[in-house]
């Protein structure tokens, strides 16, 4: 559908200042996205109308980037792909715990520290400024266009993000799509009787509608805050609040909220930002009868913002927080009408679970089956693989996968939670259960990587054992619980996409004990896996290569290292999951031109081995194989078959 002539003429009148090649370039990325902005804004009565006025905000922001930032543009456009090459490697934390000071600007400071890590993606945790607390960790935002001020302004925003690209590092934020602040200046006008502002929001007089939305409705905090909606006095009516009573749910069923999130997104990238971390984008659509997850217009909507930043600012690119099943994820990157045009990332939480999943059990079987029945998705985007995040582990264990392996998905949900709560008899680990629900039995896990994997029960018992055979044992335990670490994230790093590290985890960093000292984290246990990062420990690292953190911290430059170097961790290259023999043996295979590369991961503390054969009829003779993470031959039984020592991870790959 072509750009309505009014439309191209106030476009041209706002672009006017720019130099020709400016505008000429503006002309042809519209001509390029207007097609897929105009079908994503289907869901309004009159697409063509919010298109043109979006586009109005587009040419705006256009007008005001930076000539450093249109010379970005120019580059990502050259280079699609920046984001799924295999040296790119990602890191997240809060930006307050990274550095001593804990603003922004000190944040440069820590740039050395990820560059060794290969680090090329940094995700700080959220930053706009929220309401005063509680504030959902900061997802509860009251301003979209300003910085907390604890931790600066937007001029430091804008002045890391450049200091952070002549490093080769590209900044990614948080931007909540779903909801606001009660106190943001849209919810404040709602509330003073503004009738265009109260349209932003799902207000009800009464509890007629809210309960009819309420019988099919899940409670994502029944802890914290039961219920989808809250009685506001002043407001004189029930508002939507999926997450909490202080965050209100946008009605984007409203075009004027499309615009205005537009114009936020537009403005971010305009501070320099090349990520987008668009939270609780399963949520914004509202249909009666369902859950109001995972609507056909969220990925509409959003294939409409992604076009309005390939016009604006194509150095910008969109990743999912979708914490959903294989078949509603696959979606948020594009599927059907909308393959490569919806996000370019999303999280592949599966694969968390099923590795914690694997080494509590030492059996690949259930998670195989999980695994390879994921869609494939389009060659252009890319999924963030990681061991930890910020968030609690959900045991998101499927009961028709548990049953297709003869397990019971009731049965090892329980065991998962309680093998990581340390609860069940001969379990390593130290971690904390986070909202349990008796009627369900769902029982969440926090903790850090390292805790989680024994290595905080075993340094205890290193320090409290007495004589020598405790202290062999204790040391045995230690290095195993080391192993379980590096296995975690070399399955991570070896699974393709942007394998992420969560703030901590490379120095083996254990839950902070301390955890409830601050009052409004004593409620939310979460905070036992974020704490500052230890510049102590960090130092030490680097000086003793052989204590623990020492060697998580080589085992995971190491990693990066041998990752940058393979061209089968490409993330447009699709990862296999396949059954090795040995259950015990978890296997990826990445098909590449140059050939196949073949992880083998040994999730148990004793040795396993896998045939020779079995791995020919994969693709890749014995005879030409080579691990690539120590440039030698695999180690081979006289049988001919590939042995693998206590929790060793192997990638092969034609030498």
């Amino acid at each position: 559908m072509a750009l309505p002539e009014d439309a191209r003429s106030r476009v041209e009148t706002i672009l006017a200042p720019l130099a020709e090649h400016r505008r000429t370039t503006f002309a042809l990325r519209v001509a390029r996205w207007w097609d897929d902005l105009v079908a994503g804004l289907a869901p309004y009565p009159d697409p063509l109308a919010v298109a043109a006025r979006s586009l109005e905000l587009a040419a705006r922001a256009y007008l005001d980037r930076d000539e450093e930032l249109h010379l970005l543009d120019e580059r990502r456009s050259l280079e699609p792909d920046w984001f799924q090459r295999p040296g790119m490697v990602g890191y997240a934390g809060y930006a307050e715990r990274l550095t001593p000071e804990g603003t922004l600007a000190a944040l440069p400071g820590l740039a050395d520290h990820l560059e060794g890590l290969g680090v090329g993606y940094l995700h700080l945790m959220p930053l706009l400024q929220p309401r005063p607390s509680p504030n959902d960790g900061g997802y509860a935002v009251a301003d979209y266009r300003s910085v907390r001020t604890d931790l600066g302004t937007m001029d430091d925003l804008r002045d890391l993000t450049a200091s952070l690209r002549t490093r080769g590092i590209s900044l990614c934020l948080d931007l909540v799509l779903n909801h606001v602040a009660r106190e943001h200046e849209w919810a404040r006008a709602a509330r003073a009787g503004d009738e265009r502002y109260r349209r932003y929001f799902h207000i009800y007089p009464d509890r007629e509608i809210p309960d009819a939305y309420e019988r099919t409705l899940l409670e994502v905090f029944p802890d914290f805050a039961p219920g989808n909606f809250t009685w506001d006095e002043e407001l004189r009516g029930w508002v939507w609040t999926t997450f909490n009573s202080y965050q209100w749910d946008l009605a984007w069923d409203n075009p004027d909220v499309f615009c205005e999130l537009a114009d936020v997104i537009l403005y971010l990238a305009n501070q320099g930002v090349e990520i987008l971390r668009l939270d609780a984008i399963a949520f914004i659509w509202k249909r009666m009868g369902t859950q109001c997850q995972n609507q056909p217009e969220v990925h509409q909507l959003t294939q409409a913002l992604r076009s309005l930043a390939r016009i604006t600012a194509p150095a910008l690119i969109f990743k999912a927080e979708a914490i959903v099943g294989p078949n509603q994820v696959v979606h948020y990157l594009g599927r059907g009408r909308h393959h490569g045009k919806v996000s370019d990332l999303a999280y592949h939480n599966s694969l968390m679970v099923q590795i914690w999943s694997m080494l509590a059990s030492g059996d690949a079987r259930l998670s195989t089956h999980a695994l390879g029945r994921f869609p494939v998705v389009p060659a252009s985007t890319a999924w963030i693989t990681y061991l930890r995040c910020h968030d609690d582990i959900g045991w998101a264990i499927d009961d028709d996968d548990a049953r297709s392996v003869m397990v019971d998905g009731h049965g090892h949900r329980t065991f998962l939670s309680d093998y990581y709560a340390g609860d069940f008899d001969g379990s390593w680990s130290r971690g904390l259960v986070f909202q349990h629900n008796p009627a369900t039995g769902d029982k969440r896990i926090s903790g850090s990587a390292a805790s989680l994997a024994g290595l905080e029960r075993a340094v205890t018992s290193l320090d409290e054992a007495v004589g020598q055979d405790a202290l062999e044992e204790a040391q045995a335990d230690v290095d195993q619980a080391v192993a379980r670490v590096l296995l975690g994230y070399a399955i991570v790093y070896g699974f393709g996409g942007i394998p992420v590290i969560w703030s901590g985890d490379e120095i083996a960093t254990l839950n902070d004990q301390d955890w409830d000292a601050v009052p409004e984290h004593a409620d939310d246990n979460r905070w036992v896996h974020r704490p500052r990062l230890d510049r102590d420990r960090l130092a030490h690292a680097g000086a003793d290569p052989d204590s623990p953190e020492g060697r998580v911290l080589a085992g995971m430059r190491h990693l990066a290292a041998a990752r940058s170097s393979l061209p089968h961790l490409h993330a447009s290259v699709g990862a296999a999951v396949v059954a090795a023999p040995d259950p015990a043996v978890f296997v990826v295979v990445r098909r590449h031109p140059v050939g196949p590369m073949i992880g083998l991961y040994n999730l148990t503390g004793t040795g396993r081995s896998v045939p020779g054969w079995w791995v020919r009829e994969l693709g890749l003779p014995l005879e030409q194989a080579v691990d690539a993470l120590n440039g030698y031959p695999p180690s081979l039984q006289p049988d001919g078959s590939i042995y693998l020592s206590t929790y060793q991870p192997v990638w092969l790959v034609r030498g």
